[in-house]
């Protein structure tokens, strides 16, 4: 297993998002050594969905307007279909997300998350899994759509649904483990 000792992970939502694409991957990282953040438009705590119900509400460990890329290694995005939406036109999240690809630092997206790349303009020419729902406009922002249970393609991890959080999870712990080391 990759050690992750020493890396800080954001995790970026807002109210909706789907619980295991949240919980399964911030264990796994935890697991291996990482902090993880809960970072948040949400006041104190954000609410996850699970399927179609509300569930949990999570402790947001940073508000997103003070949230700083340098702080972090890597970024993940769960999905969800309320989360993603909600984020998608915050110019924060955005910029926070964008902060990250300009530093050159791993972004992992699962099932509705990567409708966040698409606004953040990251798509273009790059290979990209999601759930089936978001194909069509992940295709439309000029991604090479591919059904596989995890693409990697430059610093972009990306994943379909829950089923294959065991090889997203691997993958991302694998991407983080070798990013370079936090300068701050």
């Amino acid at each position: 297993m990759e050690n992750l000792k020493n890396k800080r992970i954001a995790i970026l939502v807002a109210d909706g998002f789907e619980e295991i694409e949240l919980t399964s991957p911030k264990e796994a990282l935890e697991n291996a050594g990482a902090k993880t953040d809960i970072i948040s438009p949400a006041k104190g705590k954000v609410r996850a969905k699970n399927g179609d119900e509300w569930s949990t509400d999570y402790p947001v460990d940073v508000a997103l307007q003070e949230a700083e890329e340098n702080r972090y290694d890597g970024l993940l995005l769960p999905g969800g279909v309320i989360n993603p939406d909600k984020l998608r036109t915050n110019k924060t999240a955005i910029a926070l997300i964008n902060a990250f690809w300009e530093r050159d630092k791993p972004i992992a997206a699962i099932c509705h998350g990567p409708q966040l790349l698409i606004n953040a303009d990251l798509v273009r020419d790059k290979k990209i899994t999601s759930v089936e729902a978001i194909q069509m406009d992940l295709i439309n922002a000029g991604a090479l759509w591919e059904d596989s249970e995890v693409v990697i393609d430059d610093k972009l991890i990306t994943s379909r649904t829950p089923d294959d959080l065991p090889a997203f999870n691997k993958a991302i712990i694998k991407a983080f483990a070798t990013e370079k080391k936090n300068k701050t």
